[in-house]
């Protein structure tokens, strides 16, 4: 007579028979065989004899096996057949002095199909088992571009040097990043106690994870532990209790839910959708109510031309705002702890936080989840996080209509471009340069290089030494107590004749995002949308522009003027087919690239030569705030 575990499995088992039924699904496990037959394998890996995961044995390797089991791994087998009594003695084994023999499998996408010991899986999932001894062979696909290929191959990439299979991400680049997040270096071996020690807290996160919902969201609990460790770092993770992790995951929950989206990052063009009178947007500020804003910089104005930048801005707030603004600038914070600078601008008093460098962004993020009564701003671009806000202008538009001038100046001569850091937003200000020179001289090549790479006088010394005199970069240089902007100048004999400045209008950004705070329309935003939010402002918001020198002639200033009315209206867009890149085309005629895919371009105009530098040539200073924000191209060989 069978004991009542193989009816209980039974009964398991012919639920999720009907349950596959009445979705039009099939009941069966998958073959693996038949997976295999229209698809085309690029080689085999032996694992040899592993742990792993049973929630990740989804099937047989033959269908002759998979018709004995539900989709679940129960049984349906008939309670009188012979798989009964055989799967009944097994569980008898397994209780009165455990299964030992490993059972041989295949894996395929990170998925497991079992080729002999099915009957020893099904027992094992039945009294809940988190792993299985298993011989295994790797059976890699080709290569085909997907989205799914790309992270799997991120994920074997990742099991060579971690020996760790049960972690899953539902997006490429968690592997680097977790790797990054653990403190090691690119390709850095784990070892076993690292393994254990992960392994340990992974499980009881993930079981802090389920605990508090986590079952209910389609991301994957490696996409939750990224967000964690994000904000409370690997150390915090360690040693905690289940219940201690699930009060702080209670507190990034958000964070948590935004990577179930596809486009977690919803990017506002416009200080508002909807453009509100004057009278009704006098109406809705408190103008009796001060705010106290802090801005936090890497930096001090005597030493970076970007810090300088900011803190006119914020002059600027305390001139035209009437005592309903209060600063604070705080400098330097990263030769402190950061997030200490950050706590101490919030024990002050200052109810919004503008951290103005990338390099703040994960201290911003700890310290608006640890605050959720402060507001707290980064200066970064394509940030997908839930609990700051993100700024950065357009300033792409500006570099089109420079690019236009150089164009038209160039003639026959080659035209430079000096750019900083391969970072989200740069190589859309590269690309709209190199759109706006083939505009109004088709034939001209716009020459590349990084100051990140070897240091501006080096760089600048590249592109002056090919006779390049016309030249184009964001970066300010000093001279004497004063910041001077690079813009589009003309350099002959080591004399520099500036013709053309993008203006960086921080001073009207920070007044229109602080009077929004005012009238609470940031906080409205925030309610209204389950993503990030990103504001990339531009020309229209008067928080980018131009300024063009009495040496360019009238005709080019005109020219000019008229290109930024028209980007102003939206008639002009520096990004509209046909577009063709340095390996083909991009966009058909008539077609326009979306902001998202401005963002995050990472190619170059078929006219630039030059190329984005890899990870191992950038400058430590540069390395940082790639890492943070850096272009794939840029971090593929970090990656490797």
């Amino acid at each position: 007579m069978l004991e009542p575990e193989y009816k209980e499995a039974l009964k398991l088992g012919q639920k999720e028979y009907k349950a596959c039924v009445s979705k039009g699904e099939d009941p069966y496990l998958p073959a693996l065989d038949e997976i295999l037959a229209a698809r085309d394998i690029a080689g085999e890996q032996d694992l040899g004899t592993i742990q792993v995961p049973i929630n990740l044995i989804v099937g047989t390797k033959t269908a002759g096996r998979a018709n004995s089991f539900a989709r679940n791994f129960m049984p349906i087998a008939s309670e009188t057949s012979e798989f009964a009594v055989k799967w009944e003695r097994l569980c008898q084994s397994h209780l009165e002095e455990g299964i030992r023999d490993p059972v041989k499998a295949y894996e395929y996408m990170n998925r497991f199909y079992v080729e002999e010991g099915n009957k020893r899986v099904s027992v094992l999932r039945y009294f809940d088992a988190v792993s299985v001894t298993a011989r295994v062979v790797r059976l890699l696909p080709e290569k085909d571009g997907s989205k799914e290929s790309e992270l799997y191959y991120e994920f074997v990439n990742f099991y060579q040097i971690s020996k760790i299979n049960f972690l899953e991400f539902s997006k490429p680049g968690g592997y680097v990043k977790i790797q990054e997040l653990l403190g090691k270096e690119p390709g850095e071996l784990w070892s076993q106690e690292d393994r254990r020690s992960f392994a340990g807290a992974y499980y009881i996160f993930q079981n802090a994870y389920y605990s508090a919902g986590g079952k209910n969201l389609s991301s994957t609990v490696g996409d939750a532990l990224l967000a964690y460790l994000e904000v409370y770092g690997y150390p915090s993770l360690r040693g905690k209790s289940t219940q201690e992790l699930k009060k702080e995951i209670s507190k990034v929950w958000e964070e948590i839910t935004l990577q179930q989206e596809e486009a977690p990052i919803d990017v506002k063009l416009d200080p508002s959708e909807k453009k509100q009178g004057l009278i009704s947007k006098v109406l809705l500020v408190d103008e009796s109510k001060t705010i106290r804003a802090a801005y936090v910089h890497d930096s001090s104005p005597e030493q970076s031309g970007w810090t300088e930048g900011h803190e006119r801005g914020r002059e600027y707030i305390e001139r035209v705002m009437n005592g309903q603004v209060k600063t604070s600038p705080y400098y330097h914070a990263l030769d402190h702890d950061p997030q200490s600078v950050i706590e101490q601008a919030i024990s002050d008093g200052n109810s919004v936080i503008f951290t103005t460098s990338p390099r703040l962004l994960p201290a911003s993020l700890k310290a608006a989840v640890e605050h959720p009564e402060v507001t707290i701003f980064n200066c970064s671009l394509n940030q997908p996080h839930r609990y700051i806000r993100t700024y950065y202008p357009r300033m792409y538009e500006v570099k089109f209509i420079i690019g236009a001038i150089a164009g038209s100046l160039a003639g026959d001569d080659p035209v430079g471009y000096l750019c900083d850091y391969p970072i989200f937003g740069q190589i859309a200000g590269i690309n709209a340069f190199a759109l706006g020179v083939q505009m109004t001289n088709p034939r001209a090549k716009v020459y590349l290089e990084w100051s990140s790479v070897g240091g501006v006088d080096s760089a600048l010394k590249r592109l002056t030494d090919q006779g390049i005199r016309l030249i184009s970069s964001q970066d300010l240089v000093r001279r004497g107590d004063e910041w001077h902007s690079f813009g589009l100048s003309l350099i002959s004999d080591g004399n520099q004749v500036n013709l053309a400045t993008p203006l960086w209008q921080w001073g009207t950004y920070y007044e229109e995002i602080l009077l929004r705070v005012k009238n609470r329309a940031v906080k409205s935003e925030y309610t209204e949308t389950s993503k990030a939010m990103n504001y990339y402002w531009g020309i229209s918001a008067g928080v980018v522009d131009l300024r063009c020198s009495d040496k360019i002639p009238p005709s080019a200033v005109k020219m000019a003027e008229l290109l930024k009315n028209s980007i102003r209206t939206g008639i002009c867009n520096p990004f509209e087919g046909p577009l063709y890149t340095q390996s083909g085309r991009v966009l058909e005629n008539d077609q326009l690239l979306s902001p998202a895919q401005i963002i995050s371009m990472d190619y170059l105009m078929e006219n630039v030569k030059g190329e984005i530098p890899p990870y191992s040539e950038l400058s430590d200073v540069a390395k940082a705030t790639v890492d943070l924000v850096g272009v794939s191209p840029a971090t593929k060989d970090k990656r490797s």
